[in-house]
């Protein structure tokens, strides 16, 4: 079966509070929509809402009729006579959506006509339609009310206009008060009523079950449903196109013409556009949804895709990513080195993972950017040969007063404790230390440059590395720390520098100083 999708990113999707788009943006995702995308039409605009809404449609409708797509941008209209007709053909449409009643309540308490007088003021815009060469839609606004409270008036209402030259009757969930058993009842039964219409869905997502009823009403019969990107639209939002399209291609075997590829940049698009970030969590488009975190789901990829599903992210433009953490495991760091053409050994595998742990542990993001500066850092850093620890620390910031910092450091097994304040929180720690080694008679390198950088791309929030130069007795040498805090990476590279110098070892460049001479 064949699946006919109108997008009303562009319409109902603009209903959502806090976006309003600029014609030219208007015009950039309609194009997107119609070329790249693929949908079979879309819904750019309400008539007569502003200038600036009737300067975008005439922008769209040019670009269309150049690229032969005009049949398919339609444009709400109401019930106003000829305002709305005039306002449309105006501007260059040439298909008018008619919000009609799909509800008997709303008809009284709304217009305050009868059915029959609203059937005759539909029929004047049909006929105004024709006369102006347009095609002529209709929705039948709160129909989910209308077959629960109004089934025959809704009947009524198609039996008087199926005879006229009306494309499409469109079935909104107005107010998304329906379940999926509902939907599939109520569809079925226009369906079979009116075999020889054409019938859209369009549902909205109050009780989070658009895309539910989307699935009950193609499987009911209804072949055309109407979706936003990323969902977006008036309260709870409306279906959105990628997770209605999912559930079509592979719950129920359908076809669309929909271009699957071009769905993640178009929801970018409408991302950037209407200022509306999309959940990280959100199906197919969202950041994190095709990131696997426990290492068990990377042990079972590597081995036969054990955690594989019909949702490959490949079909969409994207890639699966194993996430770093508390929970990854060698499996998860090994499909992550992967990316980078790296190998570790199992020793050191079984370090790093190790220090990824720790990194979750302290709720820090790491990232794969992160991992060769990881590697570095842990294969790098042997603590065997150290003679001093720095045990503990504590620092402090108040409004107003110099930070401070306590310190406790072990050398040779003795602790050692001293506080001071600082410029800094690095500055106090480091004159805490100094107090400490002049009461002991050692000798502390001067602090030359400081250089605080993070993985290349600057994606991650997990990690610093901290590379600091020291002088000590005219000689020159570096040592970097690695961690999610700026100070604690300080401190870190400052734990280095003090065994460097208790070790009576210096490396300058590629070239160990050990007691003065070369090694």
């Amino acid at each position: 079966m064949r699946i006919e999708i109108m997008d009303t990113t562009l319409r109902d999707g603009e209903q959502m509070q806090g976006i309003s788009y600029t014609p030219v943006e208007k015009l950039h995702i309609a194009a997107f929509l119609l070329k790249e995308v693929k949908v079979d039409r879309i819904e750019v605009a309400s008539a007569r809402v502003s200038t600036g809404e009737a300067e975008a449609l005439k922008m769209i409708t040019r670009w269309a009729r150049r690229n032969d797509l005009l049949n398919k941008v339609e444009v709400l209209g109401f019930i106003d006579g000829d305002i709305s007709l005039k306002w449309i053909h105006d501007a260059g449409g040439k298909v008018i959506n008619l919000l009609c009643k799909g509800s008997l309540r709303h008809l009284e308490k709304q217009l305050c006509k009868t059915p029959e007088q609203h059937v005759n003021d539909i029929r004047d815009i049909i006929r105004g339609a024709e006369h102006l060469d347009m095609q002529v839609n209709i929705y039948l606004e709160d129909w989910s009310n209308g077959m629960i409270a109004s089934e025959d008036y809704v009947f009524y209402m198609l039996d008087e206009l199926k005879a006229d030259r009306i494309e499409r009757f469109m079935l909104p969930d107005t107010l998304g008060i329906l379940n999926p058993d509902q939907t599939h009842s109520f569809c079925r039964k226009m369906v079979e009523r009116y075999p020889s219409l054409k019938f859209d869905f369009h549902p909205h997502n109050d009780y989070d079950l658009a895309v539910a009823n989307v699935y009950e009403a193609v499987k009911a019969g209804i072949r055309g449903v109407h979706t936003t990107i990323n969902g977006l639209g008036e309260r709870a939002g409306n279906a959105p196109l990628a997770s209605v399209i999912g559930v079509l291609h592979d719950q129920l075997r359908a076809e669309t013409g929909i271009n699957e590829f071009e769905i993640t940049k178009v929801s970018k698009i409408v991302e950037t556009f209407s200022g509306i970030r999309v959940p990280v969590n959100k199906p197919v488009v969202g950041e994190n949804v095709f990131t696997q975190t426990s290492g068990v789901h990377a042990d079972g990829d590597s081995k036969d895709k054990l955690y594989y599903n019909n949702l490959l992210p490949e079909r969409f433009g994207r890639k699966r990513k194993y996430a770093l953490g508390k929970q990854s495991g060698k499996a998860t760091i090994r499909k992550n080195l992967e990316e980078f053409g790296l190998d570790l050994n199992p020793e050191s595998l079984a370090k790093v993972t190790q220090r990824v742990i720790e990194l979750g542990d302290k709720k820090e993001n790491v990232t794969p950017e992160d991992l060769p500066f990881i590697i570095s850092d842990v294969l790098g850093n042997d603590r065997s040969n150290f003679k001093i620890f720095i045990k503990n620390y504590s620092l402090s910031l108040s409004y107003g007063l110099k930070p401070f910092a306590s310190v406790q450091i072990e050398i040779d097994g003795n602790l050692y404790q001293e506080t001071s304040s600082g410029d800094g929180q690095y500055d106090a720690f480091m004159k805490a230390l100094r107090v400490i080694y002049d009461r002991l008679g050692k000798e502390l390198p001067a602090l030359t440059d400081y250089e605080v950088s993070i993985p290349p791309g600057g994606k991650t929030d997990a990690l610093v590395e901290t590379l600091i130069t020291w002088n000590f007795r005219n000689r020159e040498f570096r040592t970097k720390g690695l961690d999610g805090d700026q100070t604690e990476s300080a401190i870190k590279a400052t734990e280095k520098m003090l065994n460097i110098v208790e070790n009576h070892e210096i490396r300058i460049g590629d070239t160990i100083f050990v007691n003065n001479h070369y090694a």
